[in-house]
């Protein structure tokens, strides 16, 4: 007797505690993926059912589907540029940017990014005259991780028209030293001198674009949203993945909102694209980021007298901004960081969404560092406003929220169970920072800061809340929670295969997993 036929698919990955996320939670022991597409997924029986070209033996590990980090920013640098998240003191940071010089003209700019303070050796604040001696003949600045302060030296001051006599710009700070004169150091408002640096032309910096895309699916990261860009540079995402479809990360672009008629002429809209690269919501900084600190808090900062950050644009322009946008279709994914940003944004979300009704609109906020009133929570779930926040700040700016918080606003920053509790969707990602999302999901399950301390214990996640949050709460934000972020039928084969299984083992373990395996559309694109 003859056996039956088997189907045919291309890969069938087995014998592993494959965690598919589905609204079960299921776990099964077998994938079998055909053109992409994952089209069973049971126990290993399956392996009598099809026949592929290609057999994975898990041997027991662990599978989940890829993450979806759905608030990252990620570019390709200038050759003037130096990357400073690795560097951990200041004399490592002016060693970096005495090399660079010497390989440039004098005069010529030297930019970087990535440095923190309680990171540092040193444990301070970068200074004018630590750039001074380093680079004494070239203008310097260097961007702190997170992209909301910078330090410059005197030269890229000079060259920006900026001394001690300077008044602080609107919707930013210099920061001085007791004697009145500039520390280097500048919140929010960076742009004054970064302005006077050489913009790269794209095929300066493409090479690095591509390689730091890639470096994700080191990270197990398979799809993104990149959180701020322009119509204007579109093209070069457009450019950059057809020349490299299926080997980078799923893409949506968010587009900085330019006007209505600009973003008329750009022609597209939020969802338009394809599964490898689509145009995201439209993006809206309201207040300023928490490393200054200048996100617009309801109660002044700890020890700062009466100063609560900053708004970016008027409560009127904010309005104005939100309703040309529902209006004319688009998706928002709103910055607000304070508590005060977070009321504001969301009462003006709220009048536009009753002004203009529509269905499935998807708008979101970027971050919520700081919990708003109830009222505010209340209020985006019954208009379906969701969140993308990042767990992993509660860990690696820990030092910046004991130093300008206090109380329950310390206690329960970037909280997490409370928005859930309150029927608010949320997911999870990583903005900035160059770390992977196990850190998000050490942060998530355990609340923990990098010094060990314990935050609001009763904010913490289970490991299947904040992996779904890192997953397929994500490709809801995109509209796209029907074509992957779990590991179904029909979906896409986007997952990753670790070395530790983050259900079993204890939250504390989170820290030093890694991803041996990252498949893309069943492709395998990463390996340890």
């Amino acid at each position: 007797m003859t056996s039956p036929a088997r189907e045919t698919a291309d890969l069938i990955v087995h014998s592993g505690a494959i965690h598919t996320v589905d609204p079960a939670d299921s776990v099964v022991e077998c994938l079998v993926v055909r053109d992409g597409r994952i089209v069973a997924a049971g126990s290993n029986a399956l392996r009598g059912e099809y026949s592929a070209a290609e057999s994975v033996d898990l041997r027991g590990r662990a599978v989940i589907p890829g993450f979806v980090d759905s608030h990252i920013h990620i570019h390709g640098d200038a050759p003037w540029h130096i990357d400073l998240t690795k560097m951990r003191s200041i004399a490592e940071i002016c060693d970096g940017v005495r090399a660079k010089a010497a390989g440039l003209p004098e005069g010529h700019w030297v930019t970087g990014f990535g440095w923190a303070e309680d990171q540092l050796a040193e444990n301070r604040l970068p200074h004018r005259k630590d750039l001074d001696e380093a680079a004494p003949g070239n203008p310097v600045v260097l961007t702190r991780a997170g992209a909301h302060s910078a330090v410059a030296n005197s030269r890229a001051f000079a060259a920006a028209g900026l001394d001690s006599s300077s008044p602080d710009p609107d919707g930013g700070v210099l920061e001085r030293d007791p004697d009145g004169e500039l520390s280097g150091v500048i919140r929010e408002r960076q742009d004054l001198v970064l302005e006077r640096a050489p913009v790269a032309k794209p095929e300066e910096t493409r090479a690095d674009f591509v390689r730091r895309l890639r470096d994700l699916l080191r990270l197990g990261i398979t799809s993104i949203v990149q959180a701020a860009d322009t119509p204007d540079n579109f093209p070069e995402w457009e450019h950059v993945y057809n020349e490299h479809r299926g080997e980078l990360p799923r893409a949506s672009v968010q587009q900085l909102w330019q006007g209505a008629r600009p973003m008329a002429a750009f022609g597209k809209k939020t969802g338009d694209g394809d599964e490898w690269l689509r145009v995201g919501a439209v993006k809206v900084f309201v207040d300023g980021g928490f490393t200054g600190p200048a996100a617009y808090t309801s109660e002044p900062y700890k020890g700062q007298g009466d100063y609560r950050g900053k708004l970016n644009l008027s409560l009127e322009a904010l309005q104005q901004q939100i309703y040309e946008a529902h209006d004319a279709g688009w998706q928002l994914g709103i910055h607000a960081i304070g508590d005060a940003a977070i009321a504001l944004t969301v009462d003006s979300l709220a009048k536009a969404l009753t002004r203009a009704p529509r269905d499935d609109h998807r708008h979101y906020l970027n971050h919520f560092t700081l919990m708003p009133p109830p009222e505010t929570m209340e209020t985006m779930a019954r208009h379906s406003i969701g969140i993308t926040t990042q767990a992993n700040f509660l860990y690696t700016l820990e030092q910046r929220y004991v130093d300008n918080l206090d109380g329950e606003r310390l206690e329960r920053n970037n909280p997490l169970r409370t928005p859930m509790n309150h029927g608010i969707h949320l997911a999870l990602s990583s903005d900035i920072l160059p770390i992977g999302p196990f850190v998000g999901l050490y942060a998530a399950t355990t609340r923990k800061g990098r010094s060990g301390r314990v935050f609001a214990e009763d904010e913490r996640l289970s490991i299947h809340e904040a992996i779904r949050a890192y997953t397929q709460k994500g490709a809801f934000l995109t509209f796209e929670e029907g074509e992957k972020g779990s590991l179904e039928p029909g979906k896409a084969a986007d997952f990753v295969v670790l070395d530790h299984d983050p259900y079993a083992v204890d939250p504390g373990a989170l820290l030093d997993a890694e991803v041996v395996q990252t498949y893309l559309a069943g492709r395998l694109v990463y390996e340890r």
